[in-house]
């Protein structure tokens, strides 16, 4: 049986968030099987769950946000994307701000809490959703057409290609594909680092967010050119952020996808829009299990190796 993951003990990390610049402290719990994923607002009088879903998403300018009621946390896809990426299917998260601290702006720091905490496998099958037929959400036109989809494919991979008419994204990689078959999401996507241009910097400052953003947890670019003295990680690293943000907006389905997933200038509504028209086609999927570990695609089965 392909069995559902959850962590061996809990582990922890302390940060800030990107757009408050709170200081918060994040604890990662195991949990037992079919439970899902939940952030715990542990800073509240009475603690408030907010287990992950589509329709639990209620804000993506500038990441995805997801609430219940009135409690909510923010940017939760880089710690979702290593959840993705290694596989976890149940885990509690306590938090005691309202938005998961940025530590370096990539997923690679939550990979490693995760790993350093041991992957447990559960005596439950993992639960998948097989694409069946295609799914696609699109907006504008012309010069300003984005989109997103899923079709059908016995595995995961996803494409993005990026179109930013900037002279330091334009001169690296545009278009990126990732196969979670290949095992190497730690090593290719895991490291690269959101990004940021200046001039929205300051704008996003004066009303309040990237408070905590910098040179040491972003890329940073002026009209031009990269500011981070060490550059890039990778020489495709903004398109690579892109599929590791889809990995974790994707991932706030609850399950694991089986298919491909393409787009084109795509974002946080997007990929959430996406999944809410998968939703809206009950025939355009069906949940699978896998009684024995050798039928399920490459890459599922065995589990993540450390860098």
């Amino acid at each position: 049986m392909l069995a559902q993951r959850t962590l061996k003990s809990l582990t922890q990390a302390v940060g800030v968030g990107l757009h408050s610049g709170q200081r918060v402290e994040l604890t990662l719990r195991p949990a037992p099987p079919d439970s899902g994923i939940v952030f715990r607002r542990v800073d509240l009088p009475q603690p408030v769950d907010i287990a992950i879903s589509p329709e639990a998403v209620t804000d993506t300018r500038l990441a995805s946000t997801i609430s219940s009621g009135s409690t909510k946390v923010l940017t939760v896809e880089h710690l979702m994307s290593a959840c993705a990426g290694l596989g976890i299917d149940n885990l509690v998260i306590d938090i005691t701000a309202e938005e998961v601290p940025i530590l370096d702006g990539s997923a690679s720091s939550f990979v490693f809490l995760l790993q350093s905490a041991g992957i447990a496998l559960q005596n439950a099958p993992k639960r998948f959703v097989r694409i069946l037929k295609p799914v696609e959400v699109r907006e504008g036109e012309g010069a300003n057409v984005k989109w997103a989809r899923l079709t059908p494919y016995e595995g995961y991979k996803l494409s993005f290609e990026i179109d930013f008419a900037h002279p330091a994204v334009d001169s690296t990689g545009q278009r990126v594909e990732f196969d979670m078959g290949s095992g190497t999401y730690s090593r290719d996507i895991a490291r690269a680092r959101t990004f940021g241009f200046t001039k929205d910097v300051e704008m996003m400052r004066a009303n309040g967010l990237a408070l905590g953003g910098g040179l040491d947890n972003a890329i940073v670019m002026d009209d031009y050119k990269v500011l981070n003295s060490e550059g890039l990680r990778y020489n495709d690293e903004f398109v690579k952020h892109k599929i590791l943000d889809a990995m974790g907006d994707l991932y706030l389905l609850g399950k694991p996808l089986l298919a491909a997933y393409s787009a084109f200038r795509s974002g946080h509504a997007m990929n959430n829009k996406l999944l809410r028209e998968l939703l809206a086609h009950p025939e355009a999927y069906e949940i699978v299990t896998f009684d024995d570990e050798k039928s399920a695609p490459k890459g599922f089965a065995t589990l993540a190796r450390a860098w």
